[in-house]
């Protein structure tokens, strides 16, 4: 398996076609995944804002509040009610905004992206990641698969890793369960994320900050041939994690 960045992109505009630009520079083959940054995506669909956009409400000036008492750092109400406006369900409010956006992933600020902006305030993740991996796997002239990902932090652990919010032309996950350990043994839990490791494997490869390549491709892993899901995010009523944080609160530094 290979994984490389698709070097000496330009600098995506809103209205761009993005489809036509990675059929044009990214010399793909059938079978390759092509891995692409939401922040490139929300860019051509037009996903930039500015604070000025945002009138905060009354929770929006709750939540600045709550967070600059527990962190001691002043934060605008403003972006509070962008965060509000592009999720669905608020998980934690202090000391940090964790959210669930509409298209059900969990992550800070609803991941709302205030670098590599395009000159804008705000880059807001896409409405619909499902569809815009879709529409770009549509786009491209060869047999491959399209994964938008985004940079998340891990509980338990330190640092952002690359995740997939959205994936077309192959399963999310890889279902272990029902087959054998090298003892013999029948997993029962083990659903792999391939999309995930997919995405992880592309942020080796791109890099961050202001040499980054937003666009790699994977090619000649082998996604044929096993069970899966198109199902990635948890259901509310599975997530025990999530069912703990909505029952928990911030008590202090």
């Amino acid at each position: 398996m290979q994984a490389f960045a698709v070097p000496d992109l330009p600098e995506i505009r809103p209205g761009d076609d993005l489809g036509a630009l990675l059929a044009e520079r990214a010399d793909l083959s059938d079978g390759d995944v092509v891995l692409v940054a939401s922040t490139i995506v929300s860019k051509a669909e037009g996903r930039t804002a500015d604070l000025a956009d945002f009138d905060p409400g009354e929770r929006a000036v709750e939540i600045a509040d709550g967070i600059a008492a527990a962190t001691d750092e002043q934060k605008d109400p403003r972006f509070a009610q962008a965060i509000l406006e592009e999720s669905a369900d608020l998980l934690l409010t202090s000391p940090f905004v964790l959210a669930v956006t509409q298209f059900g992933h969990v992550g800070v600020n609803a991941g709302i992206d205030r670098s590599n902006t395009g000159g804008a305030e705000l880059l807001l993740l896409p409405e619909d990641p499902q569809a815009s991996a879709a529409r770009l796997r549509e786009a491209v002239d060869a047999e491959v698969a399209v994964v938008v990902t985004d940079t998340s932090g891990r509980p338990f652990r330190i640092g952002q890793r690359g995740v997939a919010i959205g994936w077309s032309g192959l399963p999310a996950t890889r279902d272990w369960r029902g087959e054998t350990d090298r003892d013999g043994r029948e997993l029962e839990a083990t659903v792999e994320a391939i999309v995930d490791e997919l995405a992880a494997t592309a942020n080796l490869v791109t890099g961050e900050g202001d040499g980054g390549n937003p666009v790699a491709v994977v090619r000649g892993f082998d996604f044929d041939g096993f069970d899966g899901s198109a199902t990635l995010f948890r259901e509310p009523e599975t997530d025990f994690v999530r069912q703990a944080l909505e029952e928990w609160s911030y008590a202090g530094h």
